[in-house]
Formats: structure tokens, sequence, C-alpha cells
């Protein structure tokens, strides 16, 4: 049977497009490369039960080990042990998940717009590359990526450096309460500005937007694009505090709920199913054909061959999925793009101890941030970066509260009502800032292919080069800097310490510094306004094959300082309005 669309990949940019097509008629195939994730109640408690179980628990650790489509692991920082080969010189160190639902299933949830000057970046201060499309041209898509994922803000507090709505616009979800330590922080840093280049910016502490259900906003237009009624899906937020990897009410986005909308008489979904390759009649540059691997068991290598095809193949497996099914298949690439530009947001962290107990390890990871620091004319010169607010204490740099009672019972020689005591007293205490930092692209930063790395269907294994630039590591440097003053302010200790032998650690001007991946995996087939230095157009749609399109953060040129996935949503929902007039005939 040949489809309207096949569309590889059933994270929340394949999830939509599937969808919005399903809706408005067309027949839809979806091939994930991954298993089933249970779309019950009692099913999804066996992947709460695997994270609970698990000897590390990890952004993965939910999903069990697949070796026919295996996805990297926290752990694989180095070499060629892990799934992705690790060329260096630095270590590209986030993970996404193949499973159905994608990533989705284990991200934090945060749902920022980009800002307009992140899609400027070379015209206002001459780095990276322009988007080919206006943040006034994303902006009704971002609406409806906000309504799809049910994002809990409120408008009147996103409105900064340059983000605008219309009026009387209204989230879907009433703003995720500030955390009693967001309180505090915001409280001690009332009035501060920090000097970047010869800027002087205001810092200030924002509640952050993120897709996570809390109660229904009664502002929001009934009319507009909201997620529909589901008992299953419309759990509120509970503060469980394992948004990562995992919520235990769902009270998270998932692209779950968008393939559960998706009309099934329309959309059909295959997992088990890997795309190897796409076939391509030469005569006319169009795919006319997706050869997929389907095998039955994960303990097992033994699958077959198909061949399934539709009017348009949309890839929508991510950054480095896409662009190793390109490389594998040869196509798209006529302008050398197809896995340069990978970029990812650094992410530096600095930790330490107020005087005053700030109420850590409840709710969300995050709930508020410091947006201010997003933009300036110091952007010619150094990375731009969002601070993020964690909940959590020390948990992710030190691995609290575990850490922490460790040193208390060898290092002290504390036990009983004591150890408890001091236990609690330190943890309670505990702030930590995280930093997404900005990556410009850089061409040799890259996905490639090497026939000596193949999984266990023979598939190709991504190989990955990869560094920070002197732009970024400038960034970090300053987003450091930051936290030296605002902890100070805070009357904090700053117990911040990078070790010298982590994969991830670098010198610059002098002292060193680390970071972490941030999961979020961009740039490997940008978007452009010309064939010659991009893979796809605006729509995302390919400039060498006329019904192909490459959907996600891949498509972008930049990464600013904004998560990516509400972004890539507004950009899958506005490809949809070119998809259909490509299958109307009208596609011109």
């Amino acid at each position: 049977m040949t489809f309207s669309a096949v569309v590889v990949g059933s994270g929340v940019a394949g999830a939509i497009v599937a969808k919005e097509l399903g809706v408005r008629g067309f027949r839809v195939l979806v091939l994930e490369a991954g298993l089933e994730s249970p779309m019950d109640d009692a099913g999804f408690g066996s992947h709460v039960r695997s994270h609970l179980t698990a000897p590390v628990r990890g952004p993965n650790s939910p999903f069990p080990r697949n070796p026919n489509a295996p996805h990297p692991m926290p752990s694989d920082l180095a070499g060629e042990n892990g799934y992705l080969v690790q060329r260096g010189p630095m270590p590209f160190s986030s993970v996404y998940t193949r499973y159905l639902g994608g990533t989705t299933l284990q991200w934090l949830g945060t749902s920022l717009r980009m800002l307009p000057s992140d899609l400027r970046l070379r015209s206002l201060y001459g780095r990276g590359v322009d988007w080919p499309l206006a943040y006034e041209d994303l902006a009704p898509f971002y609406a409806q990526a906000e309504g799809e994922l049910g994002v809990a803000a409120d408008a009147e507090e996103q409105t900064y450096l340059g983000v605008s709505f219309p009026d009387g616009y209204a989230y879907p979800m009433e703003p995720v309460p500030p955390s009693y330590s967001d309180a505090l922080v915001a409280a001690g840093l009332e009035g501060m500005r920090f000097h970047i280049g010869g800027e002087v910016l205001p810092v200030q502490v924002t509640s952050t937007a993120q897709a996570r259900n809390t109660r229904p906003n009664p502002r929001r237009d009934p009319g507009s694009a909201a997620p529909s009624s589901d008992p299953w899906a419309r759990e509120r937020c509970e503060g469980y505090a394992s948004c990562v990897p995992i919520c235990p009410v769902q009270a998270k986005y998932s692209a779950l709920r968008t393939l559960r909308r998706a009309p099934p008489d329309r959309v059909e979904i295959l997992t088990r199913s890997v795309a190897s390759r796409l076939q391509m009649d030469p005569g006319t540059g169009r795919v006319t054909g997706v050869v997929c691997k389907r095998y039955h068991s994960p303990s097992s290598p033994e699958h077959t061959v198909e061949v399934v095809g539709g009017t348009l193949v949309v890839l929508a497996a991510g950054a480095i999925e896409n662009a190793k099914l390109l490389l594998a298949s040869g196509l798209a690439n006529s302008s050398d793009q197809v896995g340069r530009n990978l970029m990812d947001h650094p992410f530096p962290m600095s930790w330490g101890l107020l005087r005053e107990r700030a109420g850590t390890f409840r709710g969300p990871g995050s709930t508020s941030g410091i947006e201010t620091l997003r933009d300036g004319s110091f952007r010619r010169e150094r990375a731009a970066f969002r601070v993020e607010l964690s909940n959590w204490g020390w948990e992710l740099p030190t691995g609290a509260p575990q850490s922490d009672l460790r040193a208390l019972v060898d290092g002290e020689g504390l036990f009983g009502r004591e150890l408890r005591r001091a236990l609690f007293d330190r943890v309670q205490r505990q702030l930590r800032f995280g930093f997404v930092v900005e990556q410009e692209p850089c061409a040799s930063n890259r996905v490639t292919l090497d026939p000596a790395f193949r999984d266990a269907l023979g598939e190709p294994r991504p190989v990955i080069a990869y560094d920070l630039s002197e732009y970024v590591r400038a960034g970090i440097a300053t987003a450091r800097r930051f936290s030296k003053q605002a902890f100070a302010r805070l009357g904090a200790e700053d117990c911040t310490t990078y070790a010298p032998d982590d994969p991830r650690h670098f010198l610059h001007e002098g002292a060193g510094y680390s970071w972490c991946g941030s999961g979020h995996s961009m740039g490997t087939h940008r978007m452009g306004r010309s064939a010659r230095d991009s893979v796809v157009d605006a729509d995302q749609r390919s400039w060498d094959h006329p019904n192909l399109y490459l959907v996600g953060a891949g498509s972008f040129p930049t990464a600013g300082t904004a998560n990516p996935t509400l972004t890539l949503a507004a950009l899958a929902f506005r490809s949809v309005e070119r998809m259909v007039r490509d299958l109307a005939g009208d596609g011109a």
C-alpha cells in the first residue's frame, strides 16, 4: 500500500505531522525503530518500575536497552564502545530515546520560545547564520504548539527580549507555581545587575514555561488549539521530583498524547521498524520508498526487509538519526551540509550552600529561570545563556543526596539522629544553577558514518566529531562568573568544583570548567534560503528531493538559548501546511 506520507520517527515532530495529516484525511504510516510504549496506566507502570529498579538511574533508565535500535547512554562519553562513536576532540554528551514517543518520554518539559534575535544572529551580531524566517513567521505556529503540548505559563511574564503575544493571549495551563527556593533566589537577587562586555544587564527571575499539567487556564479561548480531554493523559503535576526521566502520573507532555489523538483509521503505527535507507528515482529526484528492517524481538537480530512508499516521506527521527539515514542513502546532500553543524546546548553548572533551608528535592526539576541574559551585543564575542534554577539540589553535579550521606558517614563518622539531622540540614540548603549556553554552528562538528561500526541489525552507528569553539567557551566562563556574583549576593557558600579528569573539562584563560550535554541535538540538516549552503528550505522541504521533508531540531541553523522542543513543534505545524499543499497538487 502506498500512503500519502511515510513518517520516520514518532517523537513530537513526527507525531504532530502524522496526527495533523491524519485529521485532514490523509493516510499516514509512522515507522518507529524502537519498541512500542504502553498507552495505558498498567503498561506505563512497567516503565516506572524499570526506572525505580535500575542499578544506575539516568534519562533512559526506564527504557531497556534494545540492540536492534540502540540509543546513547550518559556513560557513553568517550571512545567507540557506546552507540555513538566518539571521535572528539570533546565528547558529544547528549542522549536521546529510540522508543515510541521518542525523547519526549524523558525530557524535562521546558517549553520556551526562541528570541527574535536568535533567528538573526548573523545580521545582528555577525555570528553563525540567519534563519530563512522571522519570529513573526513562527508566532502563530508557536501558539499551535503551546496548545498541543499543553504549556503552563503566563503570557505577560513570558514577554521579554522581543518575544511578543497577541492581545489577550493565554496559555492552555496556568503557570507552575514557583518553588520556595525560587522565591528565596528571586528576593536575594532583586535589583542585581550583571556586566557582560560593555553592557549592564538586569537579573530577573521569572517562571519557566513548561509542558506540564497544572489547572486549565480559564482565560484560554475555548476555540483555540488545546489538548483534548483524556483521563489517562491529563493528570496534574503532583510534585514527584522525577520529571527526568519519568513522571509517574504523566503530568508532563509526551508525544504519546499526540499519537493517541491521531485518527486510527488514517494513521498506522509500526514499531520495531528500522528505516535503513531511502530509495530515489534518478529521473525525478523523488524519494520512492523507505527500506525498513522489521524485527520481532529485541533479543534477536532476525528481521525481514520491507519497502514502504509514500507520496511524501518525512524524516522525524532526530538530528543525529536523520543525518545517519541520509548519509546511508547518499541523498539530500548537494550542499555537503548533511551531518554538519551538529549543536547542543552545553550545560555547565555551579552549586552553592545557602544559609537557610530552601525546600529542595520537591516538585519539577526547574520551575523558574533567569532569561534576561539571553541576548545583548556581547553575543558578538561570546555565547549567550539562560539560567535554570534547580529544585533538586546538587543531584546532577554531585549525586546528592547519596553523596552527602557517604560524606557524613565516612568522612565525619555520623550516625543515627545526628546523621539524620545533619543530612537534612545540608540537603535542604543546596542550590544549583544550570546554564543553557548557545552553541554556534561549526561545519567540523558533524555526524559521519564508518562501515567498521554497526549495530546488531547491521545498521551504521553514528560517528561524532565534536568540540566547543572559543565563542562557546567564553560564554561558559561568563556564566561561571555570574554564578560567583550571584552566590555572593545570596550569601551562599560556593561549593563548585570541576574535575580535571572529566573528559569535558577545558581551560579558558587559565581557569578550568566542565559541562554536561542538554539532550538538545540540533543542526545536522539546517534550513536556509539557498540549496548551496543548506539542506532544507524554510518549510523543511529538501532542496534536492521535492517530496522529502526533514523535520525537527536538525533543521535549526543556530541554537539560541531556548530548549528546542517548542520551536521544533512549531516548525512541524508550519511544515504541515506545505505538506497539505503538496498532497493537494499545489506544492509549487
